[in-house]
């Protein structure tokens, strides 16, 4: 499994009127985290397109437990758990920093395609970085 821990704060513009974080927001939280993930293993998206491959989010799932708030310090806990096939499972976990509670689990599911939208297997260099990492 391949697990990064991505951190953030909580801004203004990510509270409600209510004054925890927008629902929606969690997805963009998830979207800067796994491109840190990928980051973090070596993996540039833009050189991924540079090849030809593009991988738009297919799914996307978010289970709200408890709202973040205002100036509250998150960690966006950001697993791979299986090789990637024809798609890519990302999972998420939103744990607030100062006690460790979990607020939000969800995953995305990723698709490979061309720039014309053409299904492709995934790029062979995500495959070799990934496999060694990840246990079958």
């Amino acid at each position: 499994m391949v697990q990064y821990d991505y951190v953030t704060k909580v801004y203004y513009k990510d509270i409600d009127q209510m004054g925890v974080v927008y629902y929606a927001r969690y997805f963009e939280f998830f979207e800067q985290a796994r491109t840190e993930l990928l980051n973090d293993l070596g993996i540039i998206v833009t050189d991924i397109e540079d090849k030809g491959y593009f991988l738009p989010v297919v799914s996307a799932t978010c289970d709200y437990k408890e709202g973040a708030k205002f100036e509250d310090e998150i960690i966006v806990r950001t697993l791979i758990k299986e090789v990637p096939r024809a798609r890519m499972r990302i999972d998420y976990e939103v744990y607030r920093k100062a006690d460790n509670r979990i607020l939000v689990t969800g995953h995305t599911i990723h698709g490979f395609i061309d720039k014309d939208g053409k299904p492709k297997r995934p790029p062979k260099s995500l495959i070799d970085c990934l496999s060694p990492l990840i246990a079958d």
